[in-house]
């Protein structure tokens, strides 16, 4: 499994509510994608962050993901364009249950 973190640093732009706002529209998105385990998007108001995690399959299917074109959309959706950082996954708990 591969983890990445997409991380957006804002200086005095940041807008906690318009950040939450494109998650809630773009969380439908990434419902039953293939290769994609769990998507979170997260909010760090303090360090006016916003960071997207994703665990992945495989790494084929991240890096698939992830194209250039890709990374240009969300940098016009956000703002300011993300920092992206692969990670390998040495174990995942997940206790959640239908």
């Amino acid at each position: 499994m591969i983890g990445v973190f997409v991380t957006f640093c804002y200086g005095d732009n940041f807008d906690e509510q318009a950040v939450g706002k494109i998650a809630e529209t773009a969380r439908a998105k990434f419902d039953g994608m293939p290769g994609l385990r769990s998507k979170a998007f997260t909010l760090n108001p303090g360090k006016r962050e916003a960071t997207n995690f994703y665990v992945w399959e495989s790494e084929d299917a991240a890096k698939a993901f992830f194209t250039d074109e890709l990374l240009d959309r969300v940098t016009s959706l956000y703002g300011v364009r993300p920092n992206v950082e692969f990670v390998q996954i040495a174990t995942l708990v997940e206790n959640f249950r239908a």
